[in-house]
């Protein structure tokens, strides 16, 4: 009832006042209701019971073809000027509305069901001092709600307090911003001394002013009043709606904004009805249609009313007029009469059709096999049946990166040891082998602490470490102790990893499965089991990572009083640090790092230093002095730091493997052929990004250049766009060329088109979160487009969802291409509803975006089948249908319009009745429907090998407004050979009995003979693909005509209904004449050869991509299934930096001694009793139990 008061409001003008700030208090209820504040419920759904009816009609009759028929039905109830039953109109009417309907109600009500399940879900919430369980929609602003391990955050919260030490909380953000690393959130002192103490609690009546809502998931700005003291909020002390709690036992949280108000939600975008560009196009020429039909019944008219003055006396004897009616009100009458007759031109049957084999096309969808994911049981899933044809129109894919490209899976993949490389393996001739699924593993069974998940094929690693070889284990001991990962154990012999950055924790499990494990730390000292022994090493110093330093480093003190500093970093930095002795192998390892950067490794090199005791004294006296300075504490800090940090001995570098999913550079590969451009909009780091760009194959060395936009200003970005877009294209004019036109119904609506500038080569473009925001703006959003345009590779990095949705509006708006977006996690949704098509992905972060989504897949690689195979197939037979069906129609129309001058203009129809009512809904519509839903012009697998074939679908080449100005040309030839052909030749003809067969009734016949036998022949040459069905079709339809007609000129069906069957023996006496048949063929003839000799012209000297292949086709054989070539090794010199996801600061805090305040055993729950469930594989390693006896063996 809610949504129908909302949307009663919204009819009347009334909107809710804008808010500016959010004032609220905690455990005061009606206090907060004051200010009216949304709820926690959620509505995506479009309709509710009584909104549904006026809405989706509304919807409905915003195509102009339901209006017109509608208007026709209306002129049919009218006797004086109706031949047709007004029920016939109104039966298909309701017929598509009915479907439609329906098809929208079944999709709507899924949206409930989605909300209802959100809303519905429960978490504990603290009322009147006690916790109660409550569902999601009940909860209000002002709420205390207590969330546990692994729930997903209610509502935007406050973190109050938790069951960690310091009151951190971890929680997983991919539905927000794509980045499955765990994030780190702290609750104030003041809030955090409650615990979970329910009366503390109860009692808590902090007030809290905050900025508004809004859709910025870096930003939060609020304080916090708490017995007169204000504290500060900022993003760290918020909890967002989306996100889930991990490896946290509980917190309390403070609702501060609830459903709607939410930052998820005000990031997910409006959900719209979306329609194709040809049911658009269809709308224009419905239009034009209809005001070329009316131009036609008025000259019909004028000739009436000509004829009535000048010839209607001369039949008034046998044909007496109606008294009162003179020649204007007759030819008034006479035109409404035409516009029924003539309105086949755009028959109901069209739009059943259309959405005919659009459903049918989704099935196809549905059923292929070779989209379905047997490792996840997902099938692919057409969830809207209106959009088919438009997947093979698509310029444009706007991609997620994380659980799109990516599998949210970091893997330690290679390694270079003292100038030996690791990871890769060759045959005895010394080539490359691939590595596959098949390919044996290393054996880590000697290693009782061993992770059974972790893969690795290079057995000389592993012979290296166990032979005792003194730099492999000094590397992989660094590995285990220079670090920021957390361990914890939860329960009882099961330990976890908290990782801020995935790739530390591929990293460490990389070293633990080589035998050096790390297993606790304190404060003071990290534990170690070093291929079975229990090490303590005394923890001296963490010199923190940060984004100019992009290094780590830690000093430790082995048990045999041993002082080593170990640091890990980009080899940019690290390389200006290596003692001169290392000269030789740091040439060798950087060879090494080239060729791990050019497979789009991540890269980090290790080294390390031995400390004397008495300077490293002196070094950290003079530590604890920059530490506590006040004035310029950083920069101190930063010098000391490069005092110790140099004259290091190279180790080696890791190569860490941000793992994208099967086949993603195939098939971007294979979208590029087909002239399609593919943007990346991720929220990660642009390290990140271009790392991913380079796996893909869509950043590449050869490329002319990089361009990266990280600018802070406004005027900053404008000067970085435009120095790009000058050194791509220095001749191309300061100002963009922007061509403004009107389009749409009634040409109402105005768009302006960029066109792209020449570009010599290719180029990529890298924009930063911050800088895109600049660059969005009014004032600069066709700079970024036109530079962006440019580029054969876009990737846009830190962006938030709203960003992604403005990206692609821009380029909707400026390009009038048809786009795609494709993701899999909540931040995702806004960008899919944005796009024209939406298609998400079943992935591990949710199903919001494959629920918001238009079409669903289970991996990137089959968006390859779904474009190249469905969507081209699709807009094929979309296009072939409507340019068949309106040249079917345009020829049966116009056949009226010629014998309207021998007919005194009277709006007399030419054929049978009964071949009127038939034509398309049963002689016509199976071998239509059947070439729209079978033909191909190539098969699967050659549309796959031959990605050039989608290029016509983005250019509109196979119906636009060229084509129906040809249709109508063909039609109106066809319509003047059916009509004049056999008109001249039965006006003076007898038959073998020498009687006159010149009468109305055999040149009906003959005339709607000789149209359904050329209409099937023209769609025998429009089809290529030929089937059982489509056979059956045609011929079945051809001889059910010949059938119908016998029996309805019968003298048993005259006898029967007189009035009704009038042709009595017609089609007997008329086809049994060698004349009539002789007139046919003519005709058949005539109709056919100029259309067989333009095509046989066309294909000889214009032929197109389809005409070669389909040629090439006919010569070689069926290909056979793509290949799985391994990528061809490229050797880079471009290498990423340090790990992307690690802030800086964490080492102060896994260093804190209230960080590591003990808990008992025995209060901590199990985290998960399925260690297999989907939830758990998600989580950091789990790790074996370490005993005492384990240690020993």
């Amino acid at each position: 009832m809610g949504s129908m008061v909302s949307y009663v409001a919204q009819l009347c003008g009334q909107q809710k006042k804008q808010e500016v700030e959010r004032q609220l208090r905690a455990n005061d209820r009606p206090f907060n209701l004051s200010y009216h504040y949304a709820n926690n419920a959620i509505k995506t759904s479009k309709y509710n019971i009584f909104t549904f009816l006026p809405l989706n009609l509304f919807e409905q009759f915003t195509r102009l073809a339901n209006c017109f028929f509608l208007f026709l039905f209306t002129l049919q109830l009218i006797p004086q000027i109706s031949s047709l039953a007004w029920f016939t109109t109104a039966a298909l009417l309701i017929l598509v509305l009915s479907i439609t309907a329906v098809k929208d109600a079944a999709d709507d009500i899924n949206r409930h069901k989605s909300d209802n399940q959100v809303n519905n879900r429960e978490v504990s919430v603290l009322v009147e001092g006690e916790l109660r369980t409550e569902k999601w929609k009940n909860i209000q602003v002002g709420d205390v709600v207590k969330l546990e391990n692994n729930q997903f955050v209610t509502a935007d919260l406050l973190l109050l307090s938790s069951s960690e030490p310091l009151n951190v909380v971890y929680v997983k953000t991919a539905e927000l911003d794509g980045e499955t690393n765990l994030k780190v959130k702290q609750a104030l002192t003041v809030t955090g001394r409650m615990r979970d103490s329910t009366e503390a609690l109860a009692s808590f009546n902090g007030e809290i002013k905050c900025e508004p809502p809004n859709n910025r998931l870096e930003i939060f700005k609020g304080t916090l009043t708490v017995d007169g003291q204000m504290y500060s909020l900022d993003n760290d002390r918020v909890l967002l709606r989306g996100c889930s709690v991990r490896n946290t036992e509980w917190c309390f949280g403070l609702v501060i904004f609830g459903g709607p108000d939410t930052k998820l939600m005000q990031n997910s975008g409006k959900t719209t009805f979306k329609r194709t560009g040809i049911d658009h196009l269809m709308n224009v020429l419905v239009l034009c249609i209809f005001v070329f039909l009316l131009s036609i019944c008025s000259v019909l008219a004028i000739g009436h009313a000509v004829w009535e003055t000048k010839q209607g006396s001369v039949f008034a004897v046998f044909l007496p007029p109606e008294p009162d009616i003179e020649a204007p009100v007759s030819s008034f009458l006479s035109f409404w009469s035409y516009v029924i007759l003539l309105n086949t031109v755009v028959p109901m049957s069209l739009f059943v059709s259309v959405e005919a084999i659009r459903l049918v096309n989704s099935f196809y969808i549905d059923w292929d096999r070779k989209m379905y994911y047997p490792k996840s049981d997902t099938p692919a899933q057409a969830r809207t049946t209106t959009l088919n044809e438009e997947l093979g129109q698509i310029k444009y894919i706007f991609s997620d990166k994380t659980g799109t490209l990516t599998q949210n899976i970091m893997t330690f993949n290679k390694c270079s040891i003292n100038g030996k490389s690791y990871g890769e393996l060759f045959d005895l001739t010394g080539q490359r082998v691939e590595i596959t699924e098949n390919t044996p593993r290393v054996d880590f069974s000697w290693n009782q602490l061993a992770d059974p998940k972790f893969i690795f094929h290079d057995h000389c690693l592993a012979e290296t470490v166990r032979e005792g070889n003194l730099e492999a284990q000094a590397f992989f001991r660094l590995l285990a102790l220079c670090h920021t990962v957390m361990p914890e154990e939860k329960k009882a012999g099961e330990l976890y990893y908290q990782a801020q950055s995935p790739d530390e924790g591929a990293l460490v499990t990389a070293a633990r499965n080589f035998g050096f494990v790390f297993h606790s730390r304190t404060p003071e000292t990290i534990t170690v089991v070093e291929m079975g022994k229990l090490v303590i090493y005394e923890l001296l110093a963490v010199l923190d990572f940060n984004n100019m330093r992009k290094r780590m480093s830690v000093i430790v003190r082995s048990p045999e009083g041993r002082l080593t500093l170990y640091c890990k970093g980009a080899d940019t930095v690290m390389y200006e640090r290596l003692h001169s002795s290392c000269n030789t192998l740091m040439g060798v390892t950087t060879g090494h790092l080239n060729e791990y950067a050019g497979d789009g490794l991540r890269t980090l090199v290790l080294a390390y230093k031995d400390l004397d005791e008495s300077a490293f004294k002196e070094w950290m006296q003079r530590h604890y002095e920059a530490s506590i300075s006040i004035n310029g504490r950083d920069e101190k800090l930063d010098e000391l730091y490069e005092e110790i940090e140099k004259d290091l001995l190279l180790l080696g570098a890791t190569a860490v493997e941000d793992k994208l999913q099967d086949g993603v550079p195939q098939t971007i590969e294979q979208l590029a052929k087909a002239a399609i451009k593919i943007w990346v909009l991720t929220g990660d780091k642009q390290e990140t990004a271009e790392n991913i760009g380079y796996s893909c194959n869509m950043l590449r060395e050869e490329m002319k250049d990089v361009f990266i936009i990280s600018a802070n200003t406004m005027e900053g970005v404008k000067n970085e766009l435009q120095l790009a877009r000058r050194k791509m294209c220095p001749t191309a004019a300061e100002k963009p060329n922007v061509t403004k036109a009107h389009v749409g119904l009634l040409w109402l609506q105005k768009t302006e088109t960029i066109h792209d500038d020449k570009v010599d080569g290719e180029y990529a473009l890298v924009v930063n979160g911050h800088s895109l925001a600049f660059a969005l703006d009014k004032d600069l959003e066709l700079e970024l487009l036109r530079t962006a345009c440019m580029c054969q590779t876009v990737i846009c990095c830190r962006v938030t969802p709203l960003q992604k949705a403005q990206v692609i509006k821009l380029v909707k708006k400026y390009k009038q291409v048809v786009t795609l977006a494709i993701g899999d996690g909540a931040n995702d949704v806004s960008m899919i509803k944005a796009a024209h098509i939406g298609v998400g992905i079943s992935g591990q972060e949710g199903m919001q975006a494959v629920l918001s989504s238009d079409f669903s897949i289970a991996q990137f690689r089959y968006l390859q089948r779904l474009l190249l195979v469905h969507g081209r197939w699709s807009y094929l037979r979309m296009c072939k249908f409507l340019n068949y069906f309106f040249y079917k129609n345009f020829t049966f129309t116009l056949v009226h319009v010629w014998y309207s001058f021998f007919s005194g203009f009277s709006a007399q129809t030419v054929y049978d009745q009964w071949f009127v009512s038939m034509y398309n809904v049963a002689y016509t519509v199976l071998p239509v429907l059947g070439m729209s839903l079978f033909d191909q012009d190539v098969n699967d697998r050659w549309s796959v090998q031959y990605p050039q074939l989608y290029s016509p679908g983005p250019l509109n080449i196979y119906f636009n407004k060229k084509s129906m100005v040809y249709c109508m040309i063909h039609s109106c030839y066809s319509s003047l050979i059916v009509f004049f052909i056999p008109w001249a030749a039965i006006q003076d003809t007898v038959g073998d009995d020498g009687k006159d067969i010149a009468d109305y009734q055999s040149f009906a016949l003959v005339v709607q003979t000789c149209l359904l036998i050329i209409v099937n022949i023209q769609l025998c040459l429009d089809t290529h693909y030929w089937t059982v069905l489509n056979q059956s079709f045609m011929w079945s339809s051809l001889v059910f005509y010949f059938a119908t007609t016998f029996a309805m000129h019968s003298n048993d069906m005259f006898s029967i209904f007189t009035s009704a069957f009038p042709f009595i023996g017609t089609a007997r006496n008329s086809l049994s004449q060698p004349n009539v048949w002789l007139t046919i063929f003519l005709t058949c003839l005539l109709c056919a050869l100029p259309v067989i000799a333009f095509r046989f012209m066309t294909i000889v000297l214009l032929p197109t991509i389809n005409d070669k292949v389909r040629h090439m086709v006919r010569e070689q054989p069926q290909p056979g299934p793509a290949p799985c070539r391994p990528l061809a090794r490229r050797i880079s010199t471009r290498r990423s930096s340090y790990a992307f996801s690690h802030t800086q600061g964490y080492g102060n805090l896994v260093t804190s001694p209230r960080f590591f305040l003990k808990r008992p055993l025995k209060s901590q729950k199990t985290l998960y009793k399925q260690m297999d469930s989907p939830v758990a594989q998600n989580q950091p390693q789990l790790y074996r139990t370490m005993t005492d006896k384990s240690l020993n063996d």
